[in-house]
């Protein structure tokens, strides 16, 4: 199964909270794990932002980047191209999203994900309305 995923969800995947064990055990049943090209930049500004609000320390900061970026290698990482800007614009105009909320529905539907999972609610309603199969994450 080709499972994309938001950044705030796949960040679960470095940060111990309210739905890690969800979002690794669908990585678990993944055939392909597709990721946004900005999920990089995303999930390191959210480590962050962490370490700035002392909720992680530098060592914890330093574990979670570099198992991401070890995990990178593994997994397709989906660029933004004119298709997935002209999808993310029709999404915008179309549904109360942020910009990124919309480039990473984009690429979903662009990859053409089995599943596309986030933590965000509106996201979600969006990805439903253009057909895309959605997995919530508390």
């Amino acid at each position: 199964m080709k499972i994309c995923f938001d950044s705030s969800a796949y960040a679960k995947r470095f940060i111990e909270e309210p739905g890690s064990q969800q979002v690794d055990n669908i990585c678990q049943g993944a055939s392909e794990v597709g990721l946004a090209i900005i999920c990089y930049p995303e999930i390191i500004s959210a480590l962050n932002r962490r370490l700035r609000e002392n909720s992680i320390n530098k060592q914890e900061y330093k574990l979670a980047k570099n198992q991401l970026s070890e995990e990178l290698s593994d997994i397709d990482i989906i660029n933004i191209t004119p298709k997935v800007v002209a999808l993310s614009i029709s999404l915008l105009e179309k549904n109360a999203l942020r910009a990124m909320d919309a480039l990473h529905i984009a690429c979903a539907l662009e990859w053409n994900a089995s599943l596309f999972v986030t933590c965000d609610h509106k996201q979600e309603q969006a990805a439903k309305k253009v057909k895309l199969h959605t997995e919530f994450c508390k």
